[in-house]
C-alpha cells in the first residue's frame, strides 16, 4: 500500500503542476484540438489514408490495425469497467477538469492506449517516416492530464499498454 500512496502523490504533484496552464487560454485551446485529435478519428483514417497512398502496404496494414485495436477496446474496456479509478475531479478536493470525460473511470487512459498503438505499429511498420505520429502521441498523452481528466500514472499505464499490444499483434499477424 505504501508504493501505492507514493504514486498516488507523485500523480498528485503532477497534476496540480499542469493545472498551471489553465492561466493560458492559448495553450489549452491547442491542447484541447490535440486531445480531441486523439478521439478515434485519426486510427479510423489513417489506415485508409494508407490504402490509398500505398495499396500493397496499405491493405495488410489496415487489417493489423483492425485487429489491433479490436484487442486494445476489449482490454481497455475490461480493465477500466474492473479496476474503476475515480477522475481527477472526483478524487482531489477543489479540483475540475477543462473537458468532460467520456466515460466515468479514469485508469487506464483510452485516447493514450489508442494513440501509442497506432504510434507504434506505424513506426514498426514504416520505420522513422512515422516518428511525428510518436510525438502526436505523447502530446494526446499529456493532454490528457493538462485538462485534468487523468493522473500522469493513468497515461503511463496507456502508453505502456499500447506499445505491449502493438509488439504483440505485429508479432502475431
Amino acid at each position: 500500500m505504501t508504493m501505492l500512496n507514493s504514486i498516488y502523490k507523485v500523480d498528485l504533484r503532477m497534476l496540480l503542476w499542469c493545472r498551471k496552464s489553465r492561466f493560458y487560454p492559448k495553450l489549452i485551446t491547442c491542447v484541447r484540438a490535440i486531445s480531441t485529435s486523439g478521439d478515434g478519428y485519426l486510427q479510423v483514417l489513417l489506415p485508409y489514408i494508407y490504402c490509398l497512398i500505398l495499396p500493397e502496404l496499405g491493405f495488410p496494414f489496415a487489417s493489423l490495425l483492425l485487429k489491433s485495436f479490436a484487442l486494445e477496446r476489449c482490454l481497455y474496456f475490461i480493465l477500466k469497467n474492473s479496476l474503476r479509478r475515480k477522475r481527477p475531479p472526483d478524487i482531489v478536493p477543489d479540483f475540475s477538469s477543462i473537458v468532460t470525460a467520456s466515460d466515468k473511470f479514469s485508469f487506464p487512459s483510452g485516447h493514450t492506449m489508442a494513440a501509442f498503438l497506432l504510434a507504434n505499429l506505424t513506426l514498426m511498420e514504416f520505420g522513422l517516416v512515422a516518428f511525428p505520429i510518436m510525438i502526436w502521441a505523447m502530446g494526446v498523452s499529456c493532454s490528457r492530464v493538462i485538462l485534468g481528466v487523468h493522473f500522469p500514472s493513468d497515461i503511463i499505464a496507456g502508453a505502456l499498454l499500447g506499445t505491449c499490444i502493438a509488439q504483440l499483434t505485429s508479432g502475431i499477424y
